[in-house]
């Protein structure tokens, strides 16, 4: 931000496909950074782009957040985790399965956000 010129929030409604392909677009910089650069300077070299993993596919992540947004995961597991340490797990078909539901769940959001981040994993 420039000392002598502040910047003033502006709020803007898009799509949710429009916001992803804003984003995709943006490649990794701030989407303040790419709006303001598109609408008032696109023939100066693009701004400096943000650190870390830029997302690769923001709809993989945004279904890997809705379904952990959605997902009582942790508290189940909490759980879980309390009643194996006071010995009061029992271990029914229907528990068995439940675990086996829970781990299936995990595996699917650890695949869509490795998918979502392009991020390579070792076998």
């Amino acid at each position: 931000m420039n000392e002598r010129h502040p910047l003033h929030p502006l709020s803007l409604r898009v799509t949710f496909d429009e916001k992803a392909n804003l984003e995709k677009a943006a490649a990794g910089m701030s989407l303040s950074a790419y709006i303001r650069w598109k609408l008032f300077d696109p023939s100066s070299p693009p701004p400096q782009r943000r650190g870390g993993f830029p997302v690769k596919d923001h709809r993989a992540l945004a279904q890997v957040l809705a379904m952990l947004g959605q997902s009582r995961l942790a508290n189940n597991v909490n759980q879980l985790a309390k009643a194996a340490n006071t010995g009061s797990l029992a271990v029914t078909p229907d528990t068995e399965e439940a675990l086996l539901t829970a781990v299936r769940e995990v595996a699917h959001m650890r695949a869509l956000l490795i998918q979502a981040l392009g991020v390579d994993v070792m076998p």
